[in-house]
């Protein structure tokens, strides 16, 4: 099984939709394998971002990442990297299709509610940033076995 990252992000935190987003992931049969509260700082933030610092929007999202504190999440699955993005929807929330968190949740591109990682390469180095190996944790949970058949497909 695939483990992939989500950080709910101060625009989901500051509208109390943190509950309402974790509702979703569960109910599609993710597991959720690793959660913390926690306010990010300007150093993990460009570490985070590095793709992004020289951009001269960078200070907006410095802003508005560290307006309050996030939840960050480790969630596992089959194909968990595809699916959690497809349930996330486009970067601009008044692009994305209504069903997606942001279709449901957001009008902003800089205010989306969620980040998610991209690639299994991204999953890996941000479970790593946001999270220390004793944090994650592996288990399945009874009901496993009816989100997915035997062979977990």
């Amino acid at each position: 099984m695939e483990q992939t990252l989500i950080i709910l992000k101060p625009s989901a935190i500051q509208r109390a939709l943190a509950g309402k987003v974790i509702d979703r992931f569960q109910q599609k049969g993710l597991v959720i394998t690793g959660m913390k509260m926690m306010r990010l700082s300007e150093e993990l933030l460009r570490e985070h971002y590095a793709h992004l610092t020289d951009k001269p929007f960078f200070g907006e999202i410095l802003a508005s990442m560290t307006a309050c504190p996030v939840i960050v999440m480790a969630l596992k699955g089959t194909d968990a990297i595809k699916v959690v993005r497809a349930m996330t929807g486009a970067t601009n929330g008044r692009e994305a299709a209504a069903g997606t968190i942001r279709g449901d949740y957001s009008m902003s591109n800089q205010e989306n509610i969620i980040h998610a990682s991209s690639s299994p390469e991204d999953a890996e180095a941000e479970l790593k940033r946001f999270f220390r190996p004793e944090e994650l944790f592996d288990y399945s949970p009874v009901g496993l076995p009816f989100v997915y058949n035997k062979s977990m497909n």
